[in-house]
Parts: structure tokens; sequence; C-alpha cells
């Protein structure tokens, strides 16, 4: 299991929902700070489950998946999600984001550093299990916006 995620087959849905603001975003498939401009930290939704066949927890959803979103020259970008661990047994858990709150808060952070005025989504409130740092492998990266 990997630490965090890149989700480059989402990239033409993040594209309809920005192209008519910016219409020449391309995504830049290297996970690598080199030649960035801006990032921002933020969540979105997924479901996990625990691959440790000896574990008794099965899976867990989160409202707080870490993921930072990155911005290059010439309108260039990508996104890294970050895993979580099994409360149980600390294993990496398998990922299965929700590709809407993703593609929601790729294209909504796109438009606002093209300058373009957004009213800010709703993200659903609160909910769901506290924020568990020590899980969190956004937290544990120092990329994770529930982490301190």
């Amino acid at each position: 299991m990997s630490s965090s995620f890149m989700f480059g087959r989402l990239h033409a849905s993040v594209l309809r929902e920005v192209q008519a603001v910016r219409p020449k975003v391309w995504w830049k498939k290297k996970d690598t700070d080199a030649g960035m401009i801006q990032d921002y930290e933020t969540n979105i939704m997924g479901n996990f489950t625990c691959p440790n066949s000896k574990c008794k927890k099965t899976g867990w959803g989160s409202k707080k998946v870490a993921i930072r979103i990155r911005s290059y020259s010439g309108n260039g970008y990508n996104a890294v999600v970050y895993n979580q661990r099994c409360q149980s047994c600390k294993t990496l858990g398998r990922l299965a984001i929700d590709e809407e709150s993703y593609v929601e808060r790729v294209a909504y952070r796109l438009k606002k550093w093209a300058g373009v005025h957004v009213q800010r989504p709703e993200y659903g409130g609160s909910g769901g299990p506290p924020h568990m740092r020590d899980l969190c492998e956004g937290c544990k990266s120092g990329h994770c916006q529930r982490g301190d």
C-alpha cells in the first residue's frame, strides 16, 4: 500500500469544470515540488478498506481525507491524496475516493488561483469520527489541513 495517491485519470473531469475560465490546464504527472508556484491543503471524502486479513475491522469512511493541490507554471497542476491507517491494526488502507468531492475541490482551487470569484462550496459540515493525526499520512507528511 502507498501513503499517497495521484488521480490523473480524473483530469478530464476537472478540466470540464474549469475550461471556461482556465482552458489550457494540464496535469503534471510527477509528484514533485520542483517548479511549484503555490499549493493548498484541503480534504475530500473517501472510503477505506483494511487489507490485513487478520484484522477484524473491514473498513471505514472519512470526510477528512487529506489532499494537497499544487500549481505549476503554464497552468499546470496536480493533486496528492493521502492515505489513512486502520485504527485497529495500523495497516495502510485501500482508498476509494469520492470522485465528486475530489473534482469539486480541485476545480474550485484552480478557479480561485485563476482569480475567478467563486462561491465556496459547502463541504457538508462536520460529522463522522474525529480526525486521528497518528493514522493520517497527510498529517505525517506535514500536508494535512486538519493537522497541527
